[in-house]
């Protein structure tokens, strides 16, 4: 029943593109690697769009509408339901459309679609607010998608959902009207402009309302977290027509209008919070103390089944009690309560504790206020769908599913589709979700390419046992492709002609979304699904979830992680399909896009639940590009670095002395010959080179760390004529009355990085050896500590020699530095810019706290990211640094501060690119305020 076809390119329609480009000139991106890349989201439906649409403003999507085009609105693309994939036009709202406003002290907040909620929050949290809405997908998903799904999560349950948290929006309608529902004279307005649409939601209000069963069937349905059809709540709750519309709108999955941002209340984020694992011998056992728990009023509980707990058991942040409990049949709670007041806490925590008294536990309950471990216990929650999907079987797709019925149904409907499971023969399915809320989530694991008879007839077995609860078929994820076919079933045929109706007022000639949410076709559900090939290792954990997307520098210039990674499945299906044509041109854009505009950072895997760095893979695939020539060169270089830094040195001196315009139009010159991605582009903004790296002899007995003084050190001068790191990291430690030994020969050492970044993996392996040795000796068998000056080297010493203690110097620094040091003469503020390396190291908290030490304000820009400057990137490709650094730039721009500051130097070169000011190493500061 699915569709063969739908993977396949296939040409785009002429007459849409140029009705298009009459529309909006400039927007539509018709390559293969665009719409493949934009096909695929978290769902478990594949359909290739005509084109990827990139609208500037709301102006440019009305005259989208004008025009009449089949749109399909698409930004953090986390939609687990087939709302956000389309065989028509798809936008992207997600890369113009990010604004974030403030209002009235945090109270309010003005968004738009493209933001993501995790970021709105971070703007919010200076205030004590938060929004309302809190799903676990938070660190990716948009605003965009937040309303459009009417997102719920783990605490909010339906009392601070964004359906009840928005205050307006200023939405566009299909016809190209721009109507903001805040304004005094919103209805006034809807009525001029759209008088049949004002006038058919005023009698769909008087219908629902007249209809004693409407009535009760959409107030029973809607106590519940209920994401099924359209809102019809919002006849009951509001009486204006543009209210009546804005609360339509959310949950209606880009079918109704395209909301161009939206204005919600916030509510308190709660600064204390204790948390808690109950585990229980059996699921049935866990749901039956549901009602007990709910009575101590937490704000959470969640629900983990046997499956879950196995899988959560290999997370690295699992404690000892979970990673060691031989789990058969149990399942766990994870509760916490939250309050801003401590007492308020200590009061619930001892109702707790008389609740847990009358449990049969399976291990000792406790609650915890620590918020390492609360931390922990939240990243494996939130972390689980993808992580579960991550251990699937190679070629198999998973599908999370979610419902809710009312609480008290909840063990015996966790019963059912146990044996549901069984009886399909769907293994090691797993159940998980919001049970305060009687919203359960389960997941399977399906093969698309083959017969879908058992998937249909377990949907079917499932609908009626959900419905037979007086349940709801979605709660929170969307009603999308899945469950269209179903809900004429869920509410009857009166409540589902309202419906249509509603889409029939707002969109008469269906453009928007087609197919999603409503549809005549019965089998909708099970067409264009997406089967998944066997690529290699790093692609097929991909669960194509997008939590990669919102910290990869590359997103707004060519290419995000998952679009990587599905570019790859796309590339091995048209392998497969013989569609040669089609693997050539996808071959032909990957290396731009994909590998030569790839900041190899890892800040990927910071945020992957199944941890893949799609680092490693574009490290591999330069390997591959590289010959034997290439591979010998940089080996060679591996065994002569003192003199090839120091030649690299003297270039740039040489450069900085002639003319700018020489020297700019002899490296463009060599780039046109050898090829951008092997000549780095000098400009006029570059350092003179910088200072050759000495050892300093120290025995081994009397040192206090090995110190391995970068190599960009010897490539960089210092900015603005300062004294450079090297040179403020030795006074520092003098001051603090500590003996540094840098070793003999440190010229010609180096991290690796350069050689592992550009998948040189010879020499690699030579400057490996040389470290080792050099290292071993110097540190006297790893008995005393290495320090290195640059986060992105302390991380590729790391790698390079596993054995050994190596530490960077602002840890070292914040360790052993800083409280032997002299009272600081603070400056007035500093801009921060922390490093990806520096986060994936840990180093948060000692770079904030020599930050401190640095400055009275210290301020991490909004907008702040990796700058992908990457070694070399910069240079190679100047557009990447340029595309990441753009948003925190202007966060500089709009600041006033005294300093500016990062922990590496070719960060610095990036920032100061960026922002026009100089950025100096963070102890070179401290050194400065403590001399």
């Amino acid at each position: 029943m699915t569709d063969p076809d739908s993977r396949r390119l296939g040409a785009p329609d002429q007459a849409t593109l140029a009705a298009v480009e009459a529309a909006v000139p400039g927007i539509a991106r018709t390559r293969a690697s665009d719409r493949l890349g934009m096909a695929h989201d978290a769902s478990h439906y594949l359909l290739t769009p005509q084109a990827v649409l990139v609208p500037e403003s709301a102006g440019q999507v009305a005259a989208l509408m004008r025009a009449g085009l089949p749109l399909t609105f698409r930004s953090g693309g986390t939609s687990l339901s087939g709302q956000g994939v389309s065989e028509h036009l798809l936008v992207d709202t997600r890369r113009h459309f990010r604004g974030i406003e403030v209002l009235d002290d945090g109270a309010r907040v003005r968004v738009q679609p493209g933001a993501v909620l995790r970021q709105v929050n971070a703007r919010l949290a200076p205030y004590g607010r938060k929004l309302g809405p809190d799903p676990a997908s938070e660190s990716a998903c948009t605003i965009g998608g937040v309303v459009a799904n009417n997102s719920s999560g783990m605490t909010c349950g339906t009392h601070a959902n964004t359906y009840r948290t928005l205050e307006s929006m200023t939405l566009v309608l299909p016809s190209g009207t721009v109507l903001d529902t805040g304004a005094p004279d919103a209805d006034e307005r809807l009525r001029a402009l759209e008088p049949d649409l004002a006038a058919g939601l005023e009698r769909l209000r008087d219908r629902v309302r007249g209809n004693p069963d409407s009535v009760r069937r959409v107030t029973a349905q809607f106590s519940l977290k209920n994401t099924m059809g359209y809102g019809l709540n919002s006849f009951l709750d509001h009486d204006s027509p543009a209210q009546i519309l804005a609360h339509l709108v959310i949950g209606s999955e880009g079918t109704l209008g395209f909301v161009a941002e939206a204005v919600l209340r916030t509510v308190p984020a709660h600064p204390l919070a204790a948390t808690g694992l109950l585990v229980f011998p059996s699921l049935r056992q866990a749901m039956a103390a549901m009602p007990e728990l709910v009575a101590a009023e937490p704000a959470a509980v969640e629900l983990l089944d046997a499956e879950s707990l196995r899988v959560a058991q290999t997370d690295p942040k699992a404690d000892d009690v979970l990673r060691t409990l031989a789990v058969q049949e149990h399942a766990a709670l994870l509760i916490e309560w939250q309050e801003s007041d401590a007492d308020l806490l200590a009061e619930r925590e001892h109702a707790a504790e008389r609740a847990f008294a009358g449990l049969r536990l399976a291990a000792p309950a406790r609650l915890s206020r620590d918020a390492g471990g609360r931390a922990a216990l939240w990243h494996i929650r939130k972390g689980l769908y993808a992580s579960v999907a991550g251990a699937r079987p190679s070629g198999t797709t998973a599908l999370l599913e979610d419902v809710a019925v009312p609480v008290p149904g909840l063990a015996d409907l966790c019963d059912e589709l146990t044996d549901l499971f069984a009886k399909h023969r769907y293994e090691r399915s797993v159940i998980f979700g919001h049970a305060k809320d009687g919203n359960l989530h389960f997941m399977l694991n399906e093969r698309f390419d083959t017969d879908l008879r058992r998937y249909a007839d377990f949907t079917e077995d499932m609908v009626e046992a959900v419905l037979g609860r007086g349940g709801t078929l979605k709660a929170e994820h969307g009603t999308g492709r899945v469950m269209a076919p179903f809900v004429r079933r869920q509410y009857g045929d009166e409540l589902y002609e309202v419906m249509r109706e509603v889409k029939r007022l707002c969109d008469p000639a269906d453009t928007l979304n087609p197919g999603v949410l409503l549809t005549d076709r019965d089998d909708a559900h099970l067409r264009d699904l997406k089967a998944v090939v066997t690529v290699e290792p790093e692609v097929d954990r991909c669960v194509e979830c997008g939590y990669c997307e919102p910290v990869c520098p590359s997103r707004d210039l060519t290419t995000t992680p998952r679009q990587r990674i599905v570019l790859r499945r796309e590339l091995a299906a048209a392998h497969e399909a013989g569609d040669h044509a089609l693997a050539r041109q996808l071959e032909e854009e990957y290396g731009y896009d994909a590998v030569d505009t790839c900041a190899v950072d890892g800040m990927c895997a910071t945020a992957c639940p199944v941890l893949i760095n799609t680092g490693d893979l574009t490290k591999r695939l330069r390997a591959e590009r590289h010959g034997r020539l290439a591979q010998k060169g940089w080996k060679t270089a591996a065994g002569h670095w003192d003199g090839i830094t120091r030649a690299m040195n003297l270039a740039l001196d040489t450069a900085a002395a002639a003319p700018p315009r020489l020297a700019e139009g002899a490296s463009r010159a060599a780039r046109s010959v050898a090829g951008p991605d092997a000549v780095p582009q000098w400009t006029r903004d570059l350092p003179r080179g910088g200072t050759r790296r000495r050892p300093a002899p120290v025995t081994g007995a009397d040192a206090d760390a090995v110190y391995v003084p970068s190599c960009l050190n010897t490539l960089f001068a210092p900015a603005d004529g300062g004294p450079g790191v090297m040179t403020a990291f030795r006074r520092l430690a003098e001051r603090a009355g500590l003996r540094l030994h840098v070793p003999e020969g440190i010229g010609s050492l180096c991290c690796g990085t350069p050689w592992s970044s550009k998948g040189y993996t010879d020499g690699h392996e030579a400057m490996g050896r040389r470290v080792s040795d050099s290292l071993l000796a110097a540190t006297d068998g790893g008995r005393v500590p290495v320090v290195s000056d640059a986060a992105s080297c302390t991380e590729g010493y790391g790698h390079l020699v596993p054995g050994l203690q190596v530490i960077d110097a602002a840890a070292f620094t914040a360790e052993h530095i800083l409280p032997r040091l002299p009272d600081a003469r603070r400056l007035p503020s500093l801009a921060l810019h922390p490093t990806c390396s520096s986060t994936r190291l840990g180093l948060d908290a000692a770079i904030t706290r020599i930050a401190q030490a640095v400055a009275e304000r210290v301020v991490v820009p909004d907008g702040w990211q990796c700058c992908a400057f990457a070694g070399d990137r910069g240079l190679l490709h100047p557009e990447l640094t340029a595309s990441a650094t753009r948003a925190e730039a202007a966060s500089v721009a709009a600041g006033d501060f005294a300093a500016h500051a990062s922990v590496n130097r070719t960060c610095e070169l990036g920032l100061t690119r960026a922002t026009g000011k100089p950025y100096h190493h963070l102890l070179e500061l401290l050194d400065q305020v403590t001399a």
